[in-house]
């Protein structure tokens, strides 16, 4: 017998709130970070990584009780995960289930990592602007300069770590 048929998942369902599922395998706690969370709010959390997925070979899901993404959350998730889908819960029972879309434009949400681009300038009062160019493998352009964030560096600046 197959040994994923024999495998269960024993993560105790959720009474209201969020299960963030289809994460790409191994970044789930990057969904937490950018999500500001912490642990320490008081959300019953689960994480469950790397378990097997028909259609993504492994996969990651969140489950966070009592919390609701709002829409810079989703496309932040979007950006990491495009896959990712959505579940929001009430009574036990899931209500709403969308995928997550990543938008053509990224408005705000990134800085560009040029340090010479107009909307790195403290004297400027510019939002940063990316178009997106693949969604595969992320690579985005920024609008003013140029410069091309890849999915590696986006990673980098939606968890605090870019330059």
């Amino acid at each position: 017998m197959d040994k994923y048929k024999e495998e269960k998942l024993l993560v105790s369902k959720i009474e209201n709130g969020t299960v963030i599922d289809h994460i790409n395998s191994g970044r789930a706690l990057v969904v937490l970070k950018i999500l500001n969370i912490k642990g320490n709010e008081g959300y019953r959390i689960a994480i469950v990584m790397n378990v097997p997925s028909t259609t993504m070979g492994k996969k990651d899901i969140v489950k966070l009780e009592d919390y609701y993404p709002n829409s810079e959350d989703l496309e932040k998730i979007s950006l990491i995960s495009p896959n990712a889908t959505i579940n929001i819960i009430k009574d036990y029972e899931v209500v709403k289930k969308y995928k997550v879309e990543i938008p053509n434009r990224i408005k705000g949400t990134l800085k560009c990592n040029n340090p010479t681009c107009i909307t790195r300038k403290s004297n400027e009062p510019i939002a940063s602007s990316f178009t997106l160019l693949s969604k595969d493998k992320i690579k985005l352009q920024c609008d003013y300069c140029g410069s091309i964030l890849t999915e590696e560096d986006v990673i980098k600046e939606l968890i605090g770590e870019s330059q």
